[in-house]
């Protein structure tokens, strides 16, 4: 039986890495549905392989679900799912990464405004993205109640950093000769800051905001595991582990992989329309 699912499970990943080959060589490589079928493809190929290997080798679902088990708990639990969805990702990530993303933008421009400043914020924001998460989030449930607030004051910790450093570097990544021009036109500071140099900034400051939004996901998820209400992503992970229920634990892996995609791609499309002028938008 094992030599069969081995024997079954390659001729599946050739053929789909034959679909894909021809597609990505052939003449419709750059059409836009073509670029979507490839990945689409590829996913679908673990998949059928996961299912195939867990059926023919007989693994017992407390170890490893098979995709079929986890869809139809996706499907049945989906108000279930909706309500860990909204507690997490759109009451805990959401707001806090609004928090932190405005405190990182307001210090950023204070810091750029003062030298000592810069000196004395960065290392205290380096200490600050160093402080662990199994630390800092009893802490605030603590303060705050184990409702959403203290797992958006944990993300908002958690973005704070790679966004303030990315802003910091950002405004000063204008030339020597640019501000000068400015200065020719007598421009002060706050006129040189708005349409000068946080334009160029962009870049920078959509870095930051990209690797936040995987931060911010994962720091609400995982401080619900240190208190919650009977509601959330990280609630229903802890608890079903204690039952074995392991397909409901991968229906909420499913949920938070597609909130992430989402999240990140929402990001990287506004910094499409909000750069479009730098290189790296360039088609």
């Amino acid at each position: 039986m094992t030599g069969t699912a081995i024997f079954a499970a390659l001729a599946i990943w050739m053929t789909g890495w034959f679909i894909n080959l021809r597609l990505a060589n052939s003449a419709l490589a750059q059409r836009r549905w073509v670029q979507l079928l490839v990945p689409a493809i590829f996913g679908l190929t673990l998949l059928v392989i996961w299912e195939l290997l867990v059926r023919l080798l007989e693994v017992n679902a407390v170890i490893l679900p098979p995709p079929s088990a986890i869809a139809v708990r996706f499907v049945h639990e989906g108000p279930r799912l909706w309500a860990d969805f909204e507690q997490t990702i759109i009451k805990g990530a959401l707001s806090g990464y609004i928090i932190g993303a405005i405190a990182a933008f307001g210090l950023a421009v204070l810091a750029d405004r003062s030298d000592f400043l810069t000196r004395g914020i960065l290392p205290v924001g380096g200490f600050m993205a160093a402080l662990p998460i199994v630390g800092t989030a009893p802490i605030f449930v603590k303060w705050l109640g184990s409702d959403w607030q203290s797992k958006a004051a944990v993300v908002g910790v958690m973005v704070f950093f790679p966004i303030l450093v990315n802003t910091v570097a950002g405004l000063r990544a204008t030339t020597a000769m640019q501000r000068d021009l400015m200065r020719t036109y007598g421009a002060g500071y706050w006129p040189t800051l708005l349409k000068l140099r946080l334009p160029a900034a962009m870049p920078f400051i959509f870095n930051g905001l990209k690797i936040a939004t995987t931060l911010a996901l994962i720091g609400a998820i995982v401080a619900e595991f240190f208190g919650s209400p009977t509601v959330g992503m990280g609630f229903r992970i802890s608890t079903s582990v204690g039952q074995l229920a392991l397909d409901m634990v991968w229906a909420e892996i499913v949920v938070a992989a597609i909130a992430g995609s989402a999240f990140y791609g929402a990001m990287a499309w506004i910094e499409g329309r909000v750069t479009f002028w730098h290189p790296s938008q360039r088609k």
